[in-house]
């Protein structure tokens, strides 16, 4: 099922990270039944890579935060 951004939200870098290759795996399957002509439901990859680009983005936030944190205590 097709999470929303409000679910990503309160997630830690570990559980996005965790979340963002089980999502890669399965779509990664999916796309191997779709080869091989057994996919029940052909709209679950689009689901998927919308979720993946979902997570991509909390996780280039939570880097760019660590970065201005970084920069503003002189490191």
């Amino acid at each position: 099922m097709a999470q929303t951004s409000k679910e990503f939200k309160d997630y830690t870098k570990p559980e996005l990270e965790d979340k963002l290759r089980q999502f890669e795996e399965e779509l990664f399957n999916l796309k191997f039944q779709a080869k091989i002509s057994q996919l029940d439901k052909p709209h679950r990859i689009k689901l998927l890579r919308r979720d993946i680009a979902r997570i991509n983005t909390f996780l280039r936030r939570i880097q760019l935060t660590d970065e201005t944190s970084e920069s503003k205590t002189g490191r």
